[in-house]
C-alpha cells in the first residue's frame, strides 16, 4: 500500500492541465464493443480505473493500440464469449465500478452477458436497480446466482420501449443506451442522466451511425440499428479534477490557471465556488484563480446560512462535495454541506476534525463547517483515503495545514488522478510518494 508524504503550507504557482474525464471515458470504453470497426480514443487519462477497463478489454479479446500518450485504438471484432463466463473475468470485473456498463453493449450485440458484483468506491449503498430494469425493459431477462454471486442476463433480441426511470443514474442511463442502440424499435427514456458524460456517450454512438434524439435533455429517444461503425471520439476535460484545482488553489492562498476547461461543460461548478467566496476569472477557455489571502462565504438572500447540496445535473455533481467541505474549512462564515446521494461520503470529516476544523457531522448526509477564515490553519495529520474523492479533499487539506502529513491508501486516490503528485509538485507542492 503506497503513501504521500506532504509538506503543507507551500504556495503554488503557474499553470496545470486537467487530465480526460474518467466518469466518460469509460462509458467511451465500454461502447466501443458495439462495433467490429475500429474506434479510436483520444485524451484517455492514465489512471487505475480506466487502465484496468483498457487491460480488461484486451483479456475480453479486444485489441488494443496505443497510438501516443493519450491516445488509444480499440476494435471488437473477436471477442472470446467463454472468457466472459470465467472465474477470472468475473473477479477483474467485482474490483471496477465501471464493470457494469459491460452489460449493455455485450447484451446489445452478443445476446448475453454475466457479471459479478461491481466494486469501487465504498462511499455507502449504490444500487444496480436502474440498469437492471432498463435492460430488462428492452427484453433482456436476469437470473443471479447465488453461488456465483453474478448476474446472468440474456437476451434473444431486445426490443424499443417506453421507460421512466426511478433515478437519473448517470451510469445506469449510459448502459440502457448503449444497449438501446441496437434494439428493434424505438426506445423512450424520461428521466434520463444528461450529464455532459453521457452527452459525450450519445454523441460518439450517433457517429457511428446510431440515432439518438434530445441529447442534453432528460428525454432521450432512440431508433435501434443494426450495425454501428467505428469512429474518432476526443474525452472532455475532467470537470471534477477542474473544481478539485480550484479548491486547491483557494485553500493555499495561490495563483494558478487552469488550462482548457472546456468552460462550457462545467455547469454551476463555477458559480458554487464563488458563493464560497472564490474569484475566479474566465480567460477563453482558461479558469484563472488568483491568490486570495481570505474568502467569504455568501448567505443566501434572506440571511440564512448557505447550503451547498448535489442534484442530477444541471445540478451540482457530487463528487466535488467533498472538495467544498473542504474549502469551506479555512473561509470566513458557515455553510451547510448536504451529501444527498451517497450516505458514507461525508465520514471523512473525522479526519479534517482531527487536523483542527471545525465541523458538525449532523447525519450521514450533512455536515456543518464553521470556517476558521485563517485564523489558525490546519496541522498535519495521519490518516487514509476511503475514497476517490475524500482521497483529493484530504490531499487539499494536507496541502494547506502546517506541518507534514501522511496519507495512506493513495491508490484511492490514483483511480482517479493523473501522476497527481507530479503535476502538483512541478507547479510547487511538495509531496513524496513512498
Amino acid at each position: 500500500m503506497a503513501s504521500f508524504i506532504i509538506e503543507g503550507g507551500h504556495k503554488l504557482s503557474g499553470d496545470i492541465h486537467p487530465q480526460g474525464a474518467k466518469n466518460e471515458v469509460l462509458q467511451i470504453i465500454c461502447a466501443t464493443l458495439l462495433t467490429d470497426e475500429e474506434v479510436t480514443v483520444r485524451n484517455v487519462p492514465d489512471i487505475l480505473d480506466v487502465n484496468n477497463l483498457i487491460q480488461l478489454m484486451r483479456d475480453m479479446g479486444v485489441s488494443v493500440a496505443k497510438q501516443g500518450i493519450d491516445t488509444y485504438t480499440f476494435r471488437a471484432a473477436n471477442i472470446d464469449l467463454e472468457y466472459l463466463d470465467s472465474d477470472e473475468f468475473l473477479k477483474k470485473c467485482s474490483s471496477l465500478r465501471g464493470s457494469v456498463m459491460l452489460v449493455g453493449p455485450l447484451v446489445a450485440r452478443f445476446g448475453k452477458a454475466v457479471i459479478s458484483k461491481p466494486g469501487g468506491d465504498k462511499i455507502g449503498r449504490r444500487r444496480l436497480d436502474t440498469h437492471f430494469i432498463g435492460i430488462q425493459k428492452l427484453g433482456a431477462d436476469f437470473h443471479y446466482n447465488e453461488q456465483r454471486g453474478t448476474f446472468e442476463i440474456e437476451a434473444g433480441h431486445l426490443t424499443g420501449t417506453y421507460m421512466l426511470l426511478d433515478e437519473a443514474s448517470v451510469t445506469g442511463t449510459a448502459n440502457i443506451v448503449m444497449a438501446a442502440v441496437r434494439a428493434k424499435g424505438r426506445t423512450t427514456i424520461y428521466n434520463a442522466a444528461c450529464e455532459p458524460y453521457v452527452q459525450q456517450l450519445c454523441r460518439m454512438l450517433n457517429r457511428m451511425g446510431a440515432r439518438i434524439e434530445g441529447i442534453a435533455s432528460n428525454l432521450l429517444t432512440i431508433d435501434g440499428v443494426g450495425v454501428l461503425h467505428g469512429t474518432e471520439h476526443t474525452v472532455l476535460p475532467d470537470m471534477i479534477e477542474v473544481g478539485s484545482f480550484i479548491g486547491m488553489a483557494a485553500m493555499t492562498g495561490s495563483e494558478i490557471t487552469i488550462k482548457n476547461v472546456s468552460h462550457q461543460n462545467l455547469g454551476i461548478i463555477p458559480q458554487c465556488f464563488r458563493r464560497l467566496g472564490i474569484h475566479l476569472e474566465q480567460r477563453k477557455d482558461d479558469i484563472y484563480v488568483p491568490a486570495q489571502e481570505s474568502y467569504e462565504i455568501e448567505s443566501f438572500i434572506d440571511g440564512s446560512i448557505m447550503t451547498i447540496a448535489d442534484a442530477p445535473w444541471p445540478g451540482l455533481t457530487p463528487d466535488l462535495l467533498s472538495v467544498m467541505l473542504v474549502v469551506a474549512t479555512q473561509a470566513k462564515g458557515s455553510v451547510l454541506i448536504h451529501q444527498k446521494m451517497f450516505e458514507s461520503r461525508l465520514f471523512f470529516v473525522d479526519k479534517l476534525i482531527d487536523m483542527g476544523a471545525q465541523i458538525i457531522l449532523c447525519d450521514p448526509h450533512r455536515a456543518v463547517v464553521i470556517g476558521h477564515n485563517r485564523a489558525f490553519r490546519l496541522h498535519g495529520g495521519n490518516m487514509t483515503s476511503p475514497d476517490i474523492r475524500a482521497g483529493i479533499a484530504l490531499l487539499i487539506a494536507a496541502l494547506s495545514a502546517d506541518g507534514i502529513s501522511r496519507i495512506h491508501n493513495i491508490e484511492q486516490i490514483d483511480r482517479g488522478y493523473q501522476n497527481i503528485e507530479g503535476r502538483l509538485n512541478a507547479i510547487g507542492a511538495r509531496i513524496t510518494r513512498i
